[in-house]
């Protein structure tokens, strides 16, 4: 009951990070991509703060201390930074693709920490699974390598870092303990370069940015942690990591929803597929 329990927190989590990419692709269209990973980190520690004060959380061991740095530099500065750089000049579409290698760079980084190793039939499914997203993108017509997608890819074996560590993390601390914790680290950095890279004037910024903005700040940065740390501390990183691979296709409909970018029988065909090698996982973790 705990680990399904771990499974459907952890499917909330994608759904939301889902939106990430495209979210980011609308706001880098009025923001430089240094003042929205700043400015993002700093609107979701401020909520973070209240949540931490208002239940009146203990704080974090010392010995927690370089597990909540590596979680504030993967998933706070790393990979929204890197992403956002990517995408001024890239579809969220094509970024997305690439997130399928987030579940075995996370399953990897786990088994590295010490969590339980999964059946050898898991790693199958995972790695399937990977190569399912990664033949997609090599199939895709945008999918020439360039500098974008090396920090796409730097991106994500950071974010896999951080999210390893965070759910080890979450089963001292809580779910949303420990992102809100990671946050508040990482708040005296982002506060002030968030204010030096002000833009100089906010009157032709589009509303569509700052919808962007407000996303990735509230529910990619803070809401969709609370779930999706609940759902690997509960589940296990390794295999609950795996709904990743499910991430890009569910990103597909938000980036044809939002930034209306095409979706093709082939996304369709893949996404059927991660989600057979899901099934897999969940059945062999």
């Amino acid at each position: 009951m705990i680990k399904a329990n771990g499974w459907l927190s952890g499917l909330v989590g994608v759904v939301i990070f889902s939106g990430s990419l495209p979210a980011t692709r609308l706001a880098v269209a009025g923001f430089s991509p240094l003042f929205l990973t700043t400015a993002r980190a700093t609107l979701a520690a401020t909520a973070a703060l209240f949540l931490l004060f208002a239940c009146r959380q203990p704080k974090p061991d010392r010995g927690d201390l370089f597990s909540l740095t590596v979680v504030a530099v993967g998933v706070v500065i790393g990979f929204p930074l890197l992403t956002a750089v990517a995408l001024q000049n890239a579809t969220a579409a094509h970024s997305l693709m690439y997130l399928g290698f987030l579940p075995l760079c996370t399953a990897a980084f786990a088994v590295w920490g010490g969590e339980r190793r999964p059946q050898a039939a898991f790693w199958f499914f995972a790695l399937i699974g990977g190569a399912i997203v990664a033949g997609y993108a090599l199939m895709a017509k945008e999918s020439q390598a360039s500098w974008r997608d090396l920090l796409t890819i730097a991106a994500i074996v950071l974010c896999g870092a951080g999210y390893a560590q965070g759910a080890s993390l979450a089963r001292r601390l809580g779910g949303w303990q420990t992102i809100a914790w990671a946050l508040v680290l990482a708040l005296p950095i982002m506060l002030p370069i968030a204010t030096l890279t002000l833009p100089r004037s906010f009157r032709l910024i589009a509303f569509s940015a700052w919808a962007g903005l407000g996303y990735v700040s509230l529910f990619s940065m803070l809401i969709g942690f609370i779930f999706w740390y609940q759902g690997l501390a509960k589940g296990g990183a390794a295999t609950v990591g795996q709904l990743q691979l499910l991430q890009p296709f569910i990103g597909f409909v938000f980036a044809a929803l939002f930034l209306h970018e095409s979706i093709s029988g082939m996304m369709v065909a893949c996404a059927f597929g991660a989600l057979c090698c899901v099934a897999g996982a969940k059945k062999y973790a």
